[in-house]
C-alpha cells in the first residue's frame, strides 16, 4: 500500500506533464511565427560588434529592422560601405553611399591653455570626478576633464588622452556613440569626418568669464559670423555654431577667430616678393674727341 500511495501521485504528475507538454507543442506549431530568413542572412554579414551605434539593440536588432524595412541597408556604422553593399544585395536594393561621420571632442583646453581649480588625485574616471569632486578639477565647467571615461568606453581604440584632453582618431572611429554616452560633460558629438572646420569649444559662458579660465575658449565676439560669406556660422548662447548644410569649408572663420577656437585654418598665401627696382640706367661716358692739335705757330 505504501508503494501504491507513492506511485499514484508520481504517475498523476507525470501524466499531467505529458498532457501539458503535448499541448504546448501543438500550440507552438499552431501559433509559431515564421522568422524571415533574410534576418539570418543579414546577421551573417554584419560585423557582430553589437556596439549599438546603429540605434538598435545590437546586430540582431538591426538585422530585424532592415529585414522589416525599418532601417536602411547602410545602417551599420562599423561595417561601412562594404557591409552595406552585401546587405543591399540580400535585400535586393542598391546601397546608397553614406557620408562617413566620426566623433569630435568640442574642447581645446589642454593643460597649458585651461586653468584648473585644484590638483586632482582621485580615480581616473570623468564620471567619478564629476560626482565626487565638484564637477572635476578644470575651471571651465564645460571643459574636457581628460580622465579617460570616453577612452575606456571605446571598443575600437579610437580615443587617446593627449595633454589633458580626449582626441579622436577619425580613421579608427566607427561613430558607435559609446564615447558620447560616457562623457559626463556632453562635449562629444558626431560630425562628418571630412569637415575640417569645427568649433573646438562647448562653453556657453560670457566672454569675460571664458577668458578667465581658458585661453582658447569662444568669447562670442561674432567675428566669425560677420566674416562668413555663406551665412554658415552664428553665435548662439555665447557659442559659435556651424550650419554644415551651408558651410563651404573656406576657412575664413577659422582664420579670423581671435582665440583660435575654430579648426580648419587655411595657411596664408605666400607673400609675393616686391619687384626689384631697376637701377637707373647710366649712359656710358662719351669718348672725348681727340684734342685738336694746336695750330702750328706760323
Amino acid at each position: 500500500m505504501d508503494i501504491l500511495n507513492i506511485m499514484y501521485p508520481v504517475l498523476s504528475i507525470g501524466g499531467l506533464g505529458v498532457v501539458f507538454g503535448a499541448g504546448l507543442g501543438i500550440a507552438g506549431e499552431v501559433f509559431k511565427v515564421e522568422e524571415d530568413p533574410k534576418i539570418t542572412q543579414i546577421l551573417e554579414v554584419l560585423p557582430g560588434a553589437n556596439c549599438g551605434g546603429c540605434g538598435f539593440p545590437g546586430c540582431g536588432g538591426l538585422a530585424s529592422a532592415i529585414a522589416a524595412g525599418n532601417a536602411p541597408v547602410n545602417g551599420c556604422p562599423v561595417g561601412g560601405a562594404a557591409v552595406a553593399e552585401k546587405v543591399g544585395a540580400i535585400m535586393g536594393v542598391e546601397a546608397s553611399a553614406s557620408v562617413p561621420i566620426a566623433a569630435f571632442v568640442k574642447c581645446g583646453g589642454t593643460c597649458e591653455k585651461a586653468k584648473e581649480k585644484y590638483e586632482y588625485f582621485g580615480i581616473d574616471d570623468c564620471n567619478m570626478a564629476v560626482q565626487l569632486a565638484s564637477g572635476g578639477a578644470k575651471s571651465c565647467s564645460y571643459g574636457c576633464l581628460g580622465l579617460g571615461s570616453c577612452k575606456k568606453a571605446c571598443a575600437f581604440d579610437a580615443i587617446e588622452i593627449q595633454d589633458g584632453i580626449a582626441v579622436i582618431d577619425k580613421d579608427k572611429c566607427v561613430a558607435c556613440g559609446k564615447c558620447i554616452s560616457a562623457c559626463p560633460k556632453h562635449i562629444i558629438e558626431l560630425l562628418p569626418a571630412k569637415n575640417k572646420v569645427k568649433v573646438q569649444c562647448s562653453s556657453k559662458d560670457i566672454g569675460k568669464n571664458v577668458m578667465q579660465v581658458c585661453s582658447v575658449g569662444c568669447i562670442a565676439c561674432k567675428i566669425c559670423e560677420k566674416n562668413c560669406p555663406f551665412d554658415a556660422i552664428h553665435v548662439i548662447d555665447n557659442l559659435a555654431v556651424i550650419d554644415y548644410d551651408k558651410c563651404k569649408a573656406c576657412g575664413i572663420c577659422a582664420n579670423k577667430c581671435p582665440k583660435n577656437v575654430i579648426t580648419g585654418k587655411k595657411p596664408a598665401p605666400p607673400a609675393q616678393a616686391a619687384p626689384k627696382a631697376e637701377a637707373p640706367k647710366t649712359e656710358a661716358p662719351k669718348a672725348e674727341a681727340p684734342a685738336k692739335e694746336e695750330a702750328k705757330a706760323e
